[in-house]
């Protein structure tokens, strides 16, 4: 009988071992940390909650606004109830801790062995065949303490951005992004304004190549930014300067948690390396653009799993790693290869340069754009558009990359209060004041990161 490790207990890890395990093949799901918390918006789509059975305690707030806000604080109301939108369609947002736990409790339940330790090595055999001997501390044993072992046939990496698997198959080199956030609580009355609604910002000020959001959890917000690996030293600046322009909104907000994060910002050139595969972050599976990435994560760990079962007939034999190339790398590619392409030209077309944000935001305005981007996000589809759409979305970009070099602004200001407090309010010793930060300048910034962060952007 096929014996699998999963190394990672994440969406991707967890989802891949509740598949396995239901099939009846033996399955350990390796998790250094059980109450891990990645930095994450948390935000996911609707389809998601139903092809992954998810119930309903472990979505914080279900958002049907967002708040689109551009370099020069020009805001855009997303609606679904306008655009038609049934009152059961909502983004899901998540807590990171509860629910991974919540997939990772599940795949055990199925049978799933749950190690909670940190895989340290791995030793691959003659040519990287197998089998592989697992070397891992349990929990409580420390990176020097006693190493335990596991012999397995076959090996799925979900393992994250820096992925031990990875290194172990040879994968090749990829960049990596950072991703830093905030938990913030706020008072009553600003969270209430929070209560459905998430925030977008743009400008040079939060990121240079992204954007920062401002997400609802269940009491408090997530505030964070991300940037790509040639800009890391400016994460810390970067996240004063989305905290310097929602400062209104975020009044008298009392930080909980600071988390760091790396994140790809490709797929890896190697997925499939003999009998190991690649899921998630450690594959590369998170899209530009948006930056999402739990929903790709959960689908790549069931499809791997999904291929593994078929390709092994339930698990009686070892497969190669060209049968499992064919049934699940080119099986993804050919379903998902399209939006991962289609989304880094936006990133690279719409957040090169304030002018561009300024006109991405705008756009954003259309009802067309709106229902195409809703309609493509909640039920990962491809959403044609008609002859029609197509020349007038085209029209507007053009016409809205051509205003948006008059609107970017020069300075970048905090935008105004959401919850009509008096100015007076902002002044007083509890509100958090910051230093304004011209345009394409940013406030200087220790390139190393401090130790919270550094641990969060070095553990894998």
């Amino acid at each position: 009988m096929l014996r699998v490790a999963v190394v990672g207990g994440g969406p991707s890890g967890s989802c891949a071992a509740e598949v396995l395990a239901k099939a009846g093949i033996k399955t350990w799901l390796f998790e250094r940390k059980l109450d891990n918390a990645k930095p994450c918006g948390g935000a996911i789509p609707l389809c998601m909650v139903e092809e992954f059975d998810l119930p309903g305690h472990i979505i914080d707030r279900k958002v049907r606004n967002m708040r689109m806000i551009s370099p020069s604080n020009k805001e855009v109301d997303i609606r679904l109830d306008p655009l038609g939108y049934r009152q059961d369609e909502f983004i899901g947002m998540c807590r990171r801790e509860v629910f991974d736990a919540f997939l990772r409790n599940r795949a055990a339940e199925y049978g799933a062995t749950l190690v909670n330790g940190l895989v340290q090595s791995i030793a691959t055999g003659p040519q990287r065949k197998g089998p592989y001997t697992i070397h891992y501390a349990a929990h409580g044993a420390g990176l020097k303490g006693d190493c335990q072992t596991l012999e397995v046939d076959y090996i799925i990496g979900a393992d994250g951005a820096n992925s031990r698997v990875a290194k172990a198959m040879d994968a090749g080199s990829y960049k990596v992004a950072i991703a830093f956030q905030e938990r913030i609580r706020l008072p009553r009355q600003e969270m209430s304004y929070y209560e459905d609604l998430a925030e977008m910002y743009v400008g040079t000020d939060v990121s240079p190549d992204f954007y920062a959001w401002v997400f609802p959890k269940y009491d408090h917000v997530a505030v964070g930014t991300g940037t790509m690996q040639n800009n890391q030293s400016l994460i810390k600046s970067l996240q004063r300067g989305i905290r310097q322009r929602a400062n209104k909104r975020l009044f008298r907000g009392e930080v909980i948690k600071v988390e760091a994060h790396p994140i790809p910002e490709h797929p890896r050139p190697r997925r499939v390396v003999q009998q190991m595969s690649l899921v998630g972050d450690a594959a590369g599976y998170v899209t530009k653009s948006s930056g999402e990435g739990i929903y790709f994560a959960a689908k790549s760990g069931r499809m791997c799993a999904e291929a593994l079962v078929q390709v092994s007939q339930q698990g009686r034999r070892i497969p190669t790693a060209g049968e499992m190339k064919r049934a699940y790398l080119r099986q993804w590619d050919r379903r998902y290869g399209a939006t991962y392409k289609v989304l880094d030209i936006l990133q690279r077309v719409f957040y090169a340069s304030d002018a561009t944000r300024e006109a991405f935001v705008e756009m954003c305005d259309d009802k067309d754009v709106q229902r195409l981007t809703f309609d493509s996000y909640l039920y990962k589809r491809v959403v044609p558009m008609s002859p029609w759409q197509q020349v007038k979305i085209t029209a507007m970009t053009v016409a809205s990359l051509l205003r948006g070099q008059a609107i970017a602004p020069k300075i970048y200001q905090p935008v105004d209060t959401a919850v009509g407090r008096p100015q007076e309010d902002f002044v007083n010793p509890g509100a958090v004041q910051v230093e304004m930060t011209p345009r394409g300048r940013s406030p200087a910034v220790d390139p190393q990161p401090d130790n919270r962060e550094k641990s969060a952007m070095t553990r894998a």
